[in-house]
């Protein structure tokens, strides 16, 4: 388990790298010199905080200082906040209800070289074919309610990140956040996929701000933290996170699957986490166990999708082969 407050996904990962070896049998090293720093007292925790809020308040008082350039910085970041809290209401559904304590987990084991070849078929990423792949398992779980699904198009708030350096040595937690349409009413599975790719390549153009600049305030924290049960600008949470691309060994034992496990809170009642690690591409959806005792109708319906996308990926390399013989 790694708190939020100390990495984000992509850091995660990178430490990640420092508890596993690339070969079974890694040179031996000897563990450098380390003495525990003594733990600190009231008045040293005391006399940090306030060194940390008066690092806050000459931040505020630069950005006042510099009006035309905080100007600058909020009106880049302006399309990106409209679009996650002013772009529209997210449907009410069953599934967005105050969740509790109990959880659900349900798995789905995925060819990362099937996914990437199906994104580049039809226009669109990993990330947008993950995307296409949940919006089915969606339409499954809320098919099988009997909720009607014909028009609904669900809002899902994906994390995105911001580390500039490489990915393998990012530290902290420096993301923000796109919220993607998903059209659950469309039926056909490449249809909805070219409609998802069109849509992020479209808001992946807008400048994301860090999360933590919008929620730095202790009082808006705790007011978001209250609203979450009731909150309407999303419905669905899915964190894509890039992994190891070749295997690893964890004290000479090959490391087999890795799956992410991400929190839900709120009434967000279902969580998505996909994973890549040496060709794999693994999700994990993490569900209230009462508000979503039915978990396996909507991973059945994330399958279907990967596989009908599959299918249609085969049938397209078919028409091509028939043209070029054709042509012959």
């Amino acid at each position: 388990k790694l708190h939020h407050a100390v990495a984000d996904g992509v850091a995660g990962i990178a430490a990640l790298g420092a508890f596993v070896d690339l070969t079974p049998d890694p040179p031996a090293m000897e563990a450098p010199p380390w003495v525990p720093a003594p733990t600190p007292s009231d008045g040293e925790i005391f006399r940090d905080n306030v060194r940390r809020r008066l690092q806050e308040l000459n931040r505020a008082l630069s950005a006042l200082a510099e009006p035309i350039e905080t100007f600058r910085r909020i009106q880049r970041a302006w399309p990106a906040v409209r679009e996650m809290f002013m772009e529209g209401r997210a449907p009410r559904t069953s599934l967005n209800r105050r969740i509790g304590s109990d959880r659900r987990l349900a798995v789905v084991h995925g060819n990362l070289d099937v996914v990437r070849q199906i994104g580049h078929a039809h226009g669109g990423t990993v990330n947008d074919v993950l995307l296409t792949a949940l919006a089915g398992g969606y339409a499954d779980l809320l098919g099988g309610r009997g909720e009607h699904i014909g028009s609904l198009v669900l809002r899902a708030f994906v994390p995105v990140s911001l580390h500039q350096e490489d990915s393998r040595s990012a530290r902290g937690n420096l993301d923000g956040g796109m919220v993607a349409p998903l059209p659950i009413g469309e039926p056909d599975h490449v249809r909805r996929l070219r409609k998802i790719a069109a849509e992020t390549a479209e808001r992946k153009k807008k400048v994301r701000p860090q999360g933590g600049i919008l929620f730095r305030n202790v009082l808006i924290q705790r007011t978001f933290l209250r609203l979450m049960p009731r909150q309407r600008f999303m419905n669905a949470y899915v964190a894509n996170v890039p992994g190891p691309p070749i295997p690893m060994y964890f004290a000479g034992a090959p490391v087999l699957e890795l799956f992410p496990v991400v929190p839900i809170m709120g009434n967000m009642s279902i969580g998505v986490g996909a994973l890549s690690y040496a060709g794999q591409l693994n999700i994990t959806a993490v569900a209230d166990r009462d508000v979503c005792p039915d978990l396996e109708a909507f991973m059945g319906g994330v399958r279907s999708s990967l596989q009908a996308l599959d299918r249609s990926l085969n049938q397209e390399r078919s028409v091509r082969e028939e043209a070029n013989n054709a042509r012959d």
